[in-house]
């Protein structure tokens, strides 16, 4: 096997058989070396496809960076099964199960090491197995790519309306590529974060920023499911995208409806719960809300009688995000508020 090495970051302990530099559709894997009881040797093959076409701009595609998620999984899935070497100009990489031990296990993080992947960049070369995979997209794959997308949905406690995200911090020219593709891709919903959050500097998103590669990620549904919506906007986002920056010959159908800017104000905009219980929603997703109304009530099937607990939001706006499993403990997220954006507005 081919051994990938960046001269930034070192070598990868991470090995594949494709040859990113190659015209042609190929399928292949990303070899992870994990020695267990079982399999002293063993190694976790992520599956890839490389689709080139000549010199032009590459483009970074995943899905199942948590593997509860799995409106992205279809959509790469069946990019890859559909698109050609003809139809593009430059190169395609699509990762469509990216944790693959997590998305067999259906879970967020890994069984193998309990990793959250999104939570790990920029890795570790010699790190446990999520770790690793953290390190070779960050060290080898960003640095190859012009784009990078990165699809999630609410996995299997959350519940999103479809939407995009982007940062909008950096150089103005930088984010105004970035609000370019966000445009692209479409959709009636975005927001907009400056990465600044606890732990953001550790996903994805901070990856290919660190790489200055312009990034998209989603929520495109959740709950354990699979949402319609986030599967169609996923399969026409990202064709949008792959035309707008040169790589997709022919342009696909515009996007349809008007983009909506948002943002997350803050801790205020995430509603915890505040007791452990049954939570019984007083507020829909997608639903307006203002400040101080009621979101609903945590009750207690085990003392019943006990009067249930109010819980009540701290911001105004869109409700974006809900908890999608009833039983909650005490600092469940319930609810995410989005506020209308007020930011830079480069270019839209």
């Amino acid at each position: 096997m081919q051994q990938i090495s960046t001269s930034a970051s070192g070598s990868s302990r991470i090995t594949t058989q494709i040859r990113f530099d190659e015209d042609g559709k190929q399928f292949g894997f990303l070899s992870v070396p994990h020695s267990t009881h079982d399999s002293a040797y063993g190694r976790i093959q992520i599956p890839i496809a490389c689709i080139r076409n000549g010199d032009g701009p590459t483009a970074l595609l995943i899905a199942g960076n948590h593997g509860d998620e799995y409106e992205g999984q279809f959509a790469l899935g069946r990019l890859m099964r559909e698109l050609e070497p003809s139809a593009v100009t430059g190169r395609v990489l699509i990762l469509s199960a990216l944790n693959l031990p997590a998305v067999s296990a259906a879970r967020r993080t890994s069984p193998l090491d309990g990793g959250n992947l999104n939570r790990l960049f920029p890795g570790a070369v010699d790190g446990d197995p999520t770790a690793m995979i953290a390190h070779y997209v960050e060290s080898v794959l960003l640095p190859m790519a012009d784009l990078a997308m990165d699809l999630h949905s609410g996995g299997s406690s959350l519940m999103y309306k479809p939407c995009a995200i982007v940062r909008d911090n950096g150089p103005d020219a930088f984010v105004r590529r970035q609000f370019a593709a966000l445009k692209a891709f479409g959709g009636t919903l975005a927001y907009v974060t400056d990465g600044r959050n606890q732990g953001a500097e550790r996903t994805f998103a901070a990856a290919a920023d660190r790489c200055g590669v312009v990034a998209i990620t989603t929520e495109l549904g959740g709950g354990a499911a699979a949402d319609p919506e986030g599967i169609h906007l996923a399969d026409t986002g990202i064709r949008r995208v792959l035309h707008q920056i040169g790589i997709l010959k022919s342009a696909p159908p515009a996007a349809p409806k008007p983009l909506r800017l948002m943002k997350v104000e803050g801790p205020r905009s995430y509603v915890l719960a505040p007791e452990s219980g049954l939570f019984e929603p007083a507020v829909q997703l997608g639903e307006e809300v203002v400040c101080g109304a009621l979101a609903g009530q945590i009750v207690f099937p085990d003392t019943p009688w006990r009067e249930p607990v109010p819980v009540h939001v701290e911001a105004s706006g869109l409700i974006i995000c809900k908890r999608a499993v009833v039983w909650t403990r005490r600092g469940d997220c319930l609810f995410q508020i989005l506020a209308p954006y007020d930011g830079r507005g480069l270019l839209l």
